[in-house]
């Protein structure tokens, strides 16, 4: 699924995609910006993403897309 990170004052957003459940990367959001850390994030790539908490401007997280297969899925 696709994560968008929009940081504060900054005109660029941070775009990937990630492996992790949409449930799961609303948690992590949650808990970094409860405890004021950063927010860790691996992408499908296994990079990791990290922003600190206090400039995250928003964080928007895409519907899990279901991969459809054959001619019937137009």
């Amino acid at each position: 699924m696709e994560v968008k990170i929009g940081i504060q004052n900054v005109g660029r957003e941070i775009v990937f995609e990630s492996s992790q459940t949409a449930d799961a990367v609303a948690d992590v959001v949650a808990e970094a910006l409860s405890s004021q850390k950063e927010l860790r994030l691996k992408d499908d790539k296994g990079r990791l993403i990290m922003v600190p908490a206090g400039v995250i401007g928003y964080v928007e997280i895409g519907a899990e897309e279901v991969r459809r297969v054959g001619f019937g899925a137009l």
